[in-house]
């Protein structure tokens, strides 16, 4: 089919323009006198992205996922206990995850498009008078669900109970798209990833470490080896890697951040705002409902959308792709054929997300789910019409 496929998924997103261009050039010797002008760009202006001042971030060719690994060996001891709630599937690969490594993970469960009981929380962190709690574990936006939690209230938790543990927080579908404020919640390691926010292909984790959490990178007793962040530190600080950096990542790495800091972090967050109140429009006027159970949990860079009672969404997500040539995020886990995913983050305009939209549209009357054609599409352009004096 002639043109672009539509990339609605919440990650990958579109790659712009400008970072494949700043992508698609010749290799630079990383061991050059030049080389560190590009490491030294990159990694002091990452902080801003994340809220972050007074600690540091590091970046590993690796997904989000690698993240996780890094952030724990790097702070916690093999055999420690951490406090993790779970309300959403990448919520439960964190868990699971964290228990593969040696980990001892006691478990907050609370269900699929809820959010974090911070309630709960607090109790079992005052429960932990010996303060075995090593950690916590947290999502900030769980991609699964299309919740978006208040990392604010859970370090107000860890404050009231006078409770010690490192605070872990998964912003892999959140930071570079919604406001992320490390310092004002008190996060210890903030784990993003490329493919998202950052508009770039996937290959590159990141993690912001707090300045309280600094010493525990030198005396954490978990193995590490690829991602120990002690060397990655001694050569990041002359502007290296301990070996071979993905270079052309790093290039695009860059681009990202001019593309934020041109475009400005409080316009970038009030963007998705105002695409994903647009998309949420059209949900409504489908008649579908979302799978966050409540409007305050509405995640703005990516909506699950929960298909009829008897329809199989998986059919929707393929009928979109086979005839339409739009990809849509799948339900995962417990939403495995009852949910689609819109994502709406990255490099995207109201034009391009009015588009997907159309095109779900049409999949959704293809499968057997009857919309009337335009209403959806109506109420988004309604919306973005009537709030575009407010981006």
């Amino acid at each position: 089919m002639a043109g672009r496929p539509f990339l609605f998924v919440p990650g990958p997103t579109n790659v712009p323009d400008r970072i494949l261009r700043a992508m698609h050039r010749a290799q630079l010797d990383h061991r050059s006198s030049a080389f560190p002008t590009l490491t030294r760009s990159v990694l002091d202006r990452l902080p801003k992205v994340f809220g972050l001042t007074g600690g540091e971030c590091f970046v590993f060719a690796c997904s989000g996922t690698g993240i996780w690994e890094a952030a724990l060996t790097n702070s916690i001891s093999t055999g420690d206990k951490l406090l993790a709630v779970r309300f959403g599937q990448f919520s439960t690969l964190f868990v699971n995850y964290a228990r593969a490594m040696g980990y001892e993970v006691d478990v907050i469960d609370a269900p699929w498009g809820d959010t974090i009981p911070v309630d709960k929380l607090e109790a079992a962190l005052v429960a932990d008078k010996a303060h075995e709690y090593k950690g916590v574990l947290t999502v900030h936006n769980e991609t699964a669900t299309g919740v978006t939690a208040d990392i604010g209230l859970v370090r107000a938790a860890l404050d009231r109970a006078k409770h010690p543990a490192l605070l872990f927080v998964d912003g892999i579908s959140s930071i570079g798209s919604l406001e992320f404020k490390a310092d004002e919640w008190g996060v210890d390691f903030a784990i993003a990833g490329s493919q998202k926010g950052f508009m770039m292909p996937a290959g590159l984790g990141i993690v912001a470490v707090s300045a309280k959490a600094r010493p525990f990178v030198d005396n954490a007793k978990s193995a590490r080896a690829y991602f120990d962040m002690r060397p990655m530190r001694v050569q990041n600080a002359a502007g290296s890697f301990p070996y071979t950096p993905a270079l052309s990542h790093l290039f695009g790495l860059e681009e990202a951040l001019n593309m934020m800091e041109e475009e400005g972090l409080p316009n970038v967050y009030a963007r998705h705002h105002y695409l994903a109140s647009g998309a949420r429009a059209a949900i409504h006027a489908w008649g579908l409902k979302l799978c966050a159970v409540r409007p305050e949990l509405y995640s703005n860079t990516v909506s699950a959308v929960m298909t009829p009672e008897g329809h199989d969404a998986a059919k929707t997500i393929d009928i979109a792709f086979r005839r339409y040539e739009l990809s849509l995020g799948a339900g995962l886990g417990e939403l495995g054929g009852r949910a689609f995913r819109i994502g709406h983050l990255g490099d995207l305009n109201p034009l391009m997300l009015a588009g997907a939209l159309s095109g779900v549209e049409m999949a959704l009357n293809d499968s057997g789910i009857p919309v009337e054609l335009g209403k959806g599409v109506g109420a988004a352009m309604t919306y973005w019409r009537d709030n575009a004096s407010k981006v």
